[in-house]
């Protein structure tokens, strides 16, 4: 490895040391970015599709809309939670051992299943992928020439795994190998073993940064967008030219240092693709909550009324309806306001046919013309003197409805004054209707019974 990447490494460490009292914020950015950088393009390699907004959204939100296959969210949850557990093992470090790193296989794999294989003679196969536990059966790749390239044999796996296992625990005793060595070669050779049916690579990239995060080192990023690259220095390594894939890995430990050491001064770390990813979150979060696609036009504010608040007011006048043989008498009333105009005072329909019969009549009566529409309903229901007091009391419901350019807002303005924000186009389930009238009368109940214990 060439000299000058392990001084620039050691240059920047010493500087990140220094800045180690990161605020919590910083710490926080810090840690979000490494996370989902760490995550997205570790499984990104392996062909996993979710895409960085997607995997942010799973990952901070559990939000797994998308029409990816469900195998793909569950790895990627998996694999932040083997994430979390190599950043564990950092904190009180250990000699490493064979069942954590099948216990990293399981973890990440999560469950077994049928995975399309090649044969040791380049034939098409499929294979039922035992997770945590070595491999039964030959694992090969074929390479860009179509020549078919073999790792370990199943029966050399166990010994070769124990062998690995033993360099490094020694190298770690020893505390005399760089760490950034000692990362890339347990990456490299295990890799070379290729001891799971599935999910070496991961496995790998996790345990590389076991090493660093163990030596308080940031950990690398292996971006998926780099993808060639790095293909191409393990392929030097399998000739036996170590050199190029040292310092490829040496060439991502250096930008997770430049962008800890820009948080830990509370600079910002986002990168210029970084606005491409938060803008193609943003567009996706936006796409599937977006509810306005109709603006306010006399038939629209119509549809809502008809839709919506005939069949409200009916609803509220039914259940207060029950409290009427209690009362002398039951008032009712609708103002409707159009642009331009002040409210004018109506006779309030009673049931569907009338409210049909209501509206026909405010069309033909030119109330809303072209380029004309309602802007403002009230409604009102009052019983008026109560039987069961001598003060007779009052008890009113009064409704406001404002429609605006691109929603209309639904107004209960006694009591709690609660509001209900809906957009055109939209109709009411009865769960939303009864939420709208429950308060109303729940207060008119209240107010009866506290009158009548007096």
């Amino acid at each position: 490895m060439q000299q000058g990447i392990i001084e620039r490494i050691n240059q920047l460490w010493a500087e990140y040391k220094e800045l180690q009292s990161l605020s919590s914020e910083n710490r926080q950015k810090l840690e979000k970015k490494f996370r989902l950088e760490f995550n997205y393009n570790s499984n990104h390699l392996e062909g996993n599709t979710l895409t960085y907004g997607e995997t942010e959204l799973l990952l901070l939100f559990d939000d797994t809309k998308g029409g990816h296959n469900m195998r793909e969210y569950e790895e990627m949850k998996a694999h932040d939670v083997a994430y979390q557990l190599v950043q564990q093992w950092a904190d009180d470090p250990r000699p490493l051992a064979e069942t954590d790193i099948k216990n990293l296989n399981k973890t990440i794999l999560v469950q077994p299943f049928w995975k399309d294989a090649i044969t040791p003679d380049g034939q098409d196969t499929k294979r039922l992928i035992i997770i945590g536990e070595y491999k039964q059966q030959p694992n090969s790749v074929r390479l860009a020439n179509g020549e078919m390239f073999d790792y370990a044999s199943p029966t050399d796996t166990p010994i070769q795994m124990g062998e690995l296992i033993q360099w490094y625990n020694t190298e770690t005793e020893k505390n005399d190998a760089h760490p950034l060595l000692l990362a890339a070669l347990l990456h490299y050779r295990f890799v070379r073993i290729h001891p799971f049916d599935d999910g070496n690579g991961r496995v790998a990239r996790l345990l590389m940064n076991y090493v660093l995060l163990t030596n308080g080192l940031p950990p690398i990023i292996i971006k998926s967008a780099d993808k060639k690259n790095y293909l191409r220095a393990l392929n030097a390594a399998d000739t036996g030219d170590t050199e190029t894939f040292l310092e490829y890995i040496g060439e991502q430990l250096l930008w997770s240092l430049e962008l800890a050491i820009k948080a830990a001064k509370g600079e910002r770390i986002e990168e210029l693709n970084d606005l491409d990813k938060e803008l193609a979150l943003l567009t996706k979060q936006l796409a599937e909550k977006t509810v306005l696609s109709v603006q306010a036009t006399p038939d629209t504010v119509d549809e809502a009324f008809r839709q919506n608040l005939a069949v409200l007011f009916m609803a509220l006048e039914e259940k207060l309806n029950t409290l009427k043989p209690y009362f002398f008498e039951i008032g009712r009333d609708l103002q409707i306001q159009v642009q331009g105009g002040q409210p004018t005072a109506y006779g309030m329909p009673i049931n569907s046919e009338e409210w049909n019969n209501f509206f026909a009549e405010l069309r033909k009566k030119s109330l809303v013309k072209l380029n004309e529409r309602v802007i403002n309903i009230q409604y009102s229901y009052v019983l008026r003197g109560f039987k069961n007091n001598m003060a007779a009391n009052n008890y009113s419901v009064y409704i406001e409805t404002v429609f605006s350019e691109y929603n209309f807002t639904i107004n209960e303005h006694l009591g709690e004054k609660k509001s209900f924000q809906f957009p055109y186009g939209y109709q009411l389930s009865k769960e939303e209707m009864q939420e709208i009238i429950a308060a109303p009368i729940k207060r008119i109940i209240a107010q009866i019974r506290n009158i009548n214990q007096r």
